[in-house]
C-alpha cells in the first residue's frame, strides 16, 4: 500500500475517532458535581437520578410557606428524597433586594447570614432555624403583610438567629464585614437568568414552576414532586 493512501487512511480514523469522542462528550450525562452550585446547600446524595433545585430568598413570604411546609413534613419529605434517589439543592440570594421593586435590605442581610453560616459547616441548622423562626414571628399570623414589618430587620437580627444555634464570633465578623457580599450578587444574577418567575422558582429535572400560596401545605408540595419525578 502506497504511503499516502496509509496517511489518508490514518486520518479518515482520527477523523471519525475526533468525531465519535465529541458526540459522546456532548451527549453525556452531566454528573451532579457540575451541576451544583455548591454541595453544602445540598441534601441527599450527589449521585442522586433526580435533581431538585428551589430559588429562594429567606425573607419571600411564599418562599417561606413553601419551606415551612416541608420543615412541617421534615420526616416525610426526608423519606420521599431517599425512597426516589432526590438531590435537592437551595439557590439562596439576596434576590428581592437585588430585582425587587422596594430593594429591601433585609434580603440582603438575611442571604449574608446564610452564606456566613454555610462558610462555617452550619448552612442547613441556619437555613431550617431562619425559616422556621420566620414563619412563626410573621408570616404564620400576618400572612404576607408581614413583608412589610420585616423591613425593620437590621443585621443583627440574622446574626442574633446564628447565636441561637451555636454560631460565635467568626459568624459576625463575616456578616458584619460583608465577606461573601460579591458571590451573592453574582448568584443573584445567575439566578435571575434561570428563572421564568419570581420567588420562589423551582426546577425539578425538566419541570418549571413559580409561585407558592401562602395557605398550601405539604399536599401541594408532594404534588409539584411529584410532577417533577415524572418530568425525567
Amino acid at each position: 500500500m502506497k504511503a499516502g493512501k496509509i496517511v489518508r487512511i490514518c486520518c479518515l480514523v482520527l477523523i471519525a475517532g475526533v468525531f465519535g469522542f465529541g458526540i459522546y462528550f456532548a451527549n453525556r450525562p452531566i454528573p451532579l458535581s457540575e451541576k451544583v452550585w455548591d454541595e453544602r446547600t445540598t441534601i441527599g446524595s450527589m449521585d442522586a437520578e433526580n435533581h431538585f433545585i428551589i430559588y429562594t430568598d429567606i425573607v419571600c413570604p411564599y418562599c417561606v410557606a413553601f419551606e415551612n411546609a416541608i420543615l412541617e413534613n421534615e420526616e416525610e419529605f426526608n423519606r420521599y428524597i431517599e425512597e426516589n434517589n432526590v438531590l435537592v439543592e437551595i439557590r439562596l440570594t439576596d434576590f428581592l433586594y437585588e430585582y425587587g421593586e422596594s430593594k429591601p435590605l433585609m434580603s440582603r442581610y438575611s442571604a449574608e447570614a446564610a452564606y456566613c453560616a454555610r462558610d462555617e459547616g452550619k448552612f442547613w441548622d441556619y437555613y431550617k432555624h431562619a425559616i422556621r423562626t420566620v414563619w412563626d414571628s410573621y408570616f404564620k399570623t400576618q400572612g404576607k403583610s408581614a413583608f412589610t414589618a420585616m423591613s425593620n430587620l437590621d443585621k443583627n437580627y440574622w446574626i442574633d438567629l446564628g447565636k441561637e444555634i451555636g454560631l460565635g464570633e467568626s459568624f459576625e465578623t463575616c456578616v458584619n464585614s460583608n465577606a461573601d457580599i460579591e458571590e451573592i450578587i453574582n448568584n443573584a444574577a445567575s439566578v435571575a437568568k434561570e428563572i421564568n418567575g419570581g420567588m420562589p422558582s423551582f426546577k425539578f429535572n425538566k419541570y418549571f414552576f413559580s409561585g407558592f400560596d401562602m395557605g398550601w401545605g405539604w399536599d401541594y408540595v408532594k404534588y409539584y414532586f411529584d410532577k417533577g419525578l415524572s418530568s425525567k
